[in-house]
């Protein structure tokens, strides 16, 4: 991409979006368990994947946040317009999780105790980041991203280094960066509960940047390249799993013994995002793409509609699924929970006792807020396109936009 360039239009790739789309959705019932006091993966198998399948969410968020800003940056005359309006959507999206989002999760005002650097955190410091990377030549934003997506697992082999950091002045720093937990914003007050340290997403950001590439290509050298990375990308991730020989710091024939052996196969560390995890995640994310862009009908403009307004549909979505939770508890018992009101989702207390919801209830929850939003954000998405002067038929492809 050079420095100066005429403004180009977009590639018109559905597949993007329905991908995006998919994984909102599959995001809405993993925040409903939230609510639901459903643990995080469990002993039953509908507990356990009720979990899993909501892995995807981060990993698409932020590798096709990458291929966005490539394509959008098609749209722009110079690599700095790119660079500005990244810069700027970053430190957007790092308030906008500091402030509005932490009252949506915990409907409490509480914010000298609690606030928590989640997703929207991620894609925002890593979107300031990009900023900068979007100097680089192509090729090098490329290396760079696979280096610490395939490097950052060495930290599992030098856990004196780790010491080391964790000991140094600027230990809160690497918290912030890499380990993540619970860090101050300020020198001692302020807490701050990082869930998405900023290493490795930010590799995954500039991946997902370079794959924008792929994409580009014809459509049947683009299905090739899908498929060789995705698939290629689940074989390492079945090879270096099942010999546990690299690339998530639990091995899972030992560290989790009270687990079936399936499930503890498929429990890689998410907090930091492993090397395992990201293989396991995006390579069958990456490998659908080409199925994707053939998908036709109303259920596809309907998942792709929400796909194309991606941070709409997260901050309407969560005080949806929050005020949901009150009505359930009202339904249920006559009376709202305090517990609702709690640190939603990092530091809540255990849900009281009987709380807990049915997973039935809690996938009729999350089908009844995904069906609520659906409305908005068809009108939005079509108030957008109206402006840039682009269609919404059903079953049409539908261009390729930024992850605003």
């Amino acid at each position: 991409m050079p420095a100066t360039k005429p403004a180009l239009a977009a590639p018109r790739l559905q597949s993007i979006d329905l991908l995006r789309g998919a994984v909102m959705l599959l995001m809405v019932i993993d925040h409903v368990r939230v609510y639901a006091g459903v643990p995080a993966g469990g002993p039953t198998a509908g507990v356990f994947f009720t979990r899993w399948v909501t892995h995807f969410c981060a990993p698409a968020f932020l590798f096709l946040a990458g291929t966005s800003a490539y394509l959008s940056g098609l749209r722009l005359a110079s690599r700095a317009q790119l660079s500005r309006r990244l810069l700027l959507r970053g430190l957007g999206l790092v308030v906008l999780e500091l402030t509005a989002m932490r009252f949506f999760w915990t409907f409490n005002f509480d914010y000298a105790h609690y606030s928590l650097a989640g997703v929207i955190w991620a894609i925002g410091w890593c979107m300031v980041l990009m900023a900068a990377l979007v100097w680089l030549p192509d090729g090098a934003v490329a290396a760079l991203g696979l280096a610490i997506v395939l490097g950052h697992n060495l930290m599992d082999s030098a856990p004196q280094l780790a010491e080391r950091m964790f000991a140094s002045p600027f230990a809160r720093l690497w918290t912030f960066l890499y380990f993540g937990g619970e860090a101050n914003l300020g020198s001692d007050r302020l807490p701050v509960i990082v869930l998405y340290s900023i290493v490795p997403w930010i590799g995954v950001m500039a991946c997902g940047y370079a794959f924008a590439r792929v994409l580009l290509l014809e459509p049947e050298r683009r299905r090739r390249a899908c498929l060789a990375i995705g698939l290629g990308a689940v074989a390492a991730f079945l090879l270096l799993r099942g010999f546990d020989l690299y690339g998530d710091p639990r091995p899972w024939r030992s560290a989790r013994p009270e687990m079936p052996p399936l499930f503890a196969f498929l429990a890689t560390t998410k907090y930091p995002a492993s090397l395992l995890f990201l293989l396991m995640t995006l390579g069958p994310s990456i490998a659908l793409m080409p199925a994707l862009e053939k998908a036709r009908g109303r259920v596809a403009y309907w998942v792709a509609t929400i796909g194309k307004v991606p941070l709409f549909f997260y901050v309407l979505h969560i005080p949806l699924i929050h005020v949901a939770a009150i009505v359930v508890s009202l339904l249920r018992t006559g009376a709202v929970d305090t517990w609702l009101f709690a640190n939603f989702p990092a530091a809540p207390p255990p849900p009281p006792e009987g709380y807990t919801w049915s997973l039935p209830l809690l996938y009729l929850v999350a089908a009844v807020v995904c069906v609520l939003l659906y409305f908005p954000c068809r009108w939005y998405a079509t108030r957008r396109s109206r402006a840039r002067g682009t269609g919404l038929a059903p079953g049409a492809g539908v261009a390729a936009s930024p992850a605003t």
